[in-house]
């Protein structure tokens, strides 16, 4: 009997399953119809919820845990994960959609100030690189409070939501380059699903406050407030420019602006790059020499949907993979991709847990065992018995 070695290497299925209880359930799935297979779990993250326990599963590294400020400034638990003088940190553990009731959903409000938090422990942890994985957020306010955190300004008028730096003034935001100065030995970086500017119609107000909770009004408000914002940081510290160009470095503009409220922009501000969130994990747990190991892959997320084409895990590890000539299955929570896009991904099946309408109320009630159920149908296809 040939034995198929499976690396099953899931997203977290959003609200639903973590990556770890996700990559588990597939597991499980699995080993009831070809319990002779080869199973190897490895959960992955695009720098959203998840990025610190999949890189701790992975890297030889030390979690130091802190107490830092949610969105509305309450104690939180989070922590900085550190191997090899590398920082990294999970910005939705400060300032997540999920820290929050339904009630209190209101991005006009929320502040990124503990994420600034998580960025000063890992300069004072001595960190030479910090990687901040954004996705996930409840915010919107430009990473004026994660400014603040870091000395720019005061708490009392950057950390009070994004619709208030509608008032911003230059008096506000002293102690800029000082801040900027702190990171110069530093590499810091930006890992984000997100490549959107801060501004526009493709920005971080217009695309994504309605998901945190703002109406189109309030959407409408954030604009103007992040671009206020923005205009006054351009005139206290105007932009340099490119030395090829020419042309002026606007922060607001650079990919990745636009992540978590716009929290890549004042990462951007600081000096910051950005590469892809799920690139970055790949690298830091080596994926290719797991894929190298592997017949098939099987991965997932809680939608499978027009968004997952842009630097998200299933799309991600599937171009991984193709590099290593191994096929790829998804079992996504429910999927909107027809055929030929599943296949211009790379994709060689998708197989949803919910295909139809009656289907979602069970697999909300159990997901993980909607999900092993759904596996296990899928492993007759891939690991047949016999094979």
């Amino acid at each position: 009997m040939r034995v198929v070695h499976v690396l099953i290497a899931p997203d977290c299925f959003t609200g639903t399953l973590t990556a770890g209880q996700a990559a588990a359930a597939m597991a499980e799935g699995w080993l009831r119809t070809a319990p002779h297979d080869r199973l190897e779990l490895v959960p992955l993250s695009d720098g959203g919820p998840g990025f610190i326990e999949v890189l701790a599963a992975n890297l030889d590294g030390e979690l130091h845990a802190l107490v830092v400020s949610d969105p509305y400034g309450r104690p939180v638990p989070a922590t900085v994960f550190i191997a090899d003088e590398v920082a990294y940190i999970e910005c939705a553990q400060a300032a997540g959609l999920h820290l929050l009731a339904t009630d209190e959903r209101d991005p006009t409000r929320t502040s990124t100030f503990g994420v600034g938090e998580l960025v000063r422990a890992a300069l004072e942890l001595g960190a030479r690189r910090i990687v901040v994985g954004l996705g996930g957020s409840g915010t919107n306010d430009a990473g004026a409070g994660l400014l603040a955190a870091l000395g720019v300004g005061s708490r009392e008028r950057l950390a009070i939501g994004g619709l208030a730096l509608s008032a911003t003034t230059a008096d506000d935001l002293t102690g800029l380059d000082e801040a900027r100065a702190r990171f110069r030995s530093v590499d810091l970086v930006i890992a984000s699903d997100v490549d959107s500017p801060l501004l526009g119609l493709k920005g971080a107000s217009a695309v994504f406050a309605r998901q945190k909770g703002a109406t189109e009004e309030q959407a409408q408000a954030l604009e103007g407030a992040l671009g206020h914002f923005a205009s006054v940081v351009a005139r206290v510290r105007p932009p340099a420019k490119d030395l090829l160009t020419g042309t002026a470095i606007r922060p607001e503009r650079e990919p990745g602006a636009g992540a978590a409220g716009g929290l890549g922009y004042a990462l951007h501000l600081l000096g910051a790059r950005r590469v892809s969130g799920i690139e970055a994990v790949l690298d830091a747990v080596d994926f290719a020499a797991h894929v190298a190991e592997a017949d098939l892959v099987l991965t997932g997320e809680g939608s499978l949907d027009g968004q997952s084409l842009h630097g998200k895990v299933v799309v991600g590890v599937a171009e991984a993979a193709a590099r290593g000539g191994v096929p790829v299955v998804a079992v996504p929570g429910r999927s909107e991709l027809g055929r030929r896009d599943a296949l211009s991904a790379g994709l060689a099946g998708v197989y949803p847990v919910v295909e139809r309408a009656d289907q979602l109320e069970a697999a909300l009630e159990d997901p993980s065992g909607t999900l092993a159920a759904r596996v296990a149908r899928v492993a007759r296809t891939w690991s047949p018995p016999g094979a």
